[in-house]
């Protein structure tokens, strides 16, 4: 009798079999169509959101009045007249924010009656912590809120017992996914010309060379490839977010997203304090920091901090430090919120290909297959459309406006408030995360993901140096002059 199996049938070694059912997504994200799925919610949301704020702004208004923030404030009572004065503009963000993740929250089969009352606390912690950043010595103490909510919730969650009515409304995934279609809204295609070859150039390199060290140091640490992948992506571009959009793309296990998304926020909390701090006792002008801070930073919130402490520092060195102080910000910007952050959907793309035609079907004891354009279009992450047809509207009004323009018309108007926004949702992600890791239970992975990591790191700090003192630091010295 022969030993090869029928053509309709599949050998599956049962360790694959349950490797294959721990790696499947949430129901809610299994199901099919527009209106069935946490990423397509995503993507309605975010671009429900623009649509509206270009709306106001075409018609001479703007969307400012709902993207509230406090003001920032020195003494009680400034905060206190502050918060007095737009107590009506909070509450309707609150309600705004409840329908519209209710509304998504009902379509996808789960309780709304257990998801606001932790949402409600989830939103008045947020706000509290958005009043700490709004301090006007938040900057020098890097008091970003993504940050603060991210330390918070992990004190809180590690010190306390964090209570079950709570839990319904931590959905990280969930608001990390609006937050990264919300930045498509303040990443115009046209800022890549306006950036310049030498920007786009940079940022390519050390994404590329970034996650290939750590893809390539997890493989020869014996990591699966999986999670090879969402630790090179983390650390080759916008770490939490890129983390949590490659983990769907190739089917990661959740802990292997969280212990990436832990990588992450701990290294972006060193380089935020040891970024500006080395530049200043080599004396860089505040272009080339920048620039290095957005090639070697591994979050927005925290680059931003680095940066604009660098910025801060060179407003009171009386001319100990070169160039413009906002310069700093903007080869940042440049660098990091451009160059580097639109290679999330890049990544995405790629490794969903991948993981579909390739990694699927090696896997151990299943026959190798014809991949379908189905399957990877069912693996590819949705909310990345979301990001790049933001991007796309963006770069449609971008198109009517010149830099000047647009920096002056459309984005206090426009741009501004969809940011203000992203960072609502990207402070209710980061506390999210806080309240559910368990720093504890990331120790059961041993210090291979970290010494991989940390691999990716040191190439990352030294490759970005180089490239912004030495190969490009004619360009990034003159910005802003």
């Amino acid at each position: 009798m022969s030993d090869r199996q029928p053509s309709n049938t599949q050998t599956i070694d049962p360790s694959y079999e349950a490797r294959r059912r721990e790696t499947q997504r949430r129901p809610d994200e299994a199901r099919s169509g527009l209106f069935s799925t946490e990423d397509w919610w995503a993507v309605w949301i975010g671009l429900g959101i623009i649509v509206l704020a270009y709306a106001l702004f075409a018609s001479g208004t703007s969307i400012k009045w709902l993207a509230v923030a406090p003001a920032k404030w020195s003494s009680g009572a400034q905060l206190g007249a502050d918060l007095a004065q737009h107590l009506a503009n909070y509450v309707a963000l609150f309600v705004v924010f409840a329908i519209l993740f209710g509304i998504a929250i009902a379509a996808l089969g789960q309780s709304l009656v257990r998801f606001v009352p932790g949402f409600f606390a989830v939103f008045v912690v947020s706000a509290l912590i958005f009043v700490a950043g709004a301090w006007t010595n938040a900057s020098r103490y890097n008091l970003e809120p993504p940050l603060i909510a991210l330390a918070l919730g992990l004190i809180v969650s590690n010190l306390l017992r964090v209570p079950a009515w709570l839990q319904p409304a931590l959905r990280v995934e969930f608001y990390i996914k609006i937050g990264i279609v919300l930045l498509g809204a303040t990443l115009p295609f046209t800022l890549l010309v306006w950036a310049g070859p030498v920007a786009v150039g940079q940022a390519t390199i050390v994404s590329l060379v970034t996650f290939f060290v750590i893809f390539l140091a997890a493989r020869a640490l014996g990591l699966d490839k999986r999670f090879a992948a969402v630790l090179g992506v983390g650390g080759a571009v916008c770490g939490v977010s890129a983390a949590i959009a490659v983990a769907g793309a190739v089917r990661a296990k959740r802990e292997q997203a969280s212990v990436a998304i832990t990588l992450v926020v701990v290294w972006a909390i060193v380089m935020v304090f040891a970024l500006p701090f080395v530049s200043r006792a080599l004396g860089l002008p505040t272009g080339i920091a920048g620039a290095w801070i957005g090639t070697s930073e591994f979050a927005d919130a925290a680059g931003i901090a680095a940066a604009q402490a660098y910025g801060d520092l060179a407003k009171h060195a009386a001319g100990a430090i070169a160039g413009a102080p906002e310069a700093s910000l903007q080869a940042f910007t440049l660098m990091k919120v451009v160059g580097r952050d639109i290679w999330i959907g890049i990544w995405a793309f790629a490794l969903a290909i991948v993981a579909t035609t390739r990694w699927d079907r090696d896997e151990p004891g299943v026959i190798k297959t014809h991949t379908t354009a189905g399957e990877i279009w069912t693996r590819f992450p949705k909310f990345v459309f979301g990001f790049v047809i933001a991007s796309a509207l963006v770069t449609w009004i971008a198109g009517h406006y010149t830099l000047a323009e647009y920096r002056s018309v459309v984005t206090p108007a426009f741009v501004a408030p969809i940011t203000a926004l992203r960072t609502w949702a990207f402070t209710f992600c980061f506390l999210s995360i806080g309240l559910t890791t368990r720093l504890g239970s990331l120790s059961s992975t041993g210090a291979k993901p970290l010494i991989a990591f940390t691999a990716g790191v040191a190439v990352n700090v030294v490759i970005g140096y180089l490239l912004s003192v030495h190969v490009f630091g004619s360009y990034w010295a003159s910005l802003g002059q």
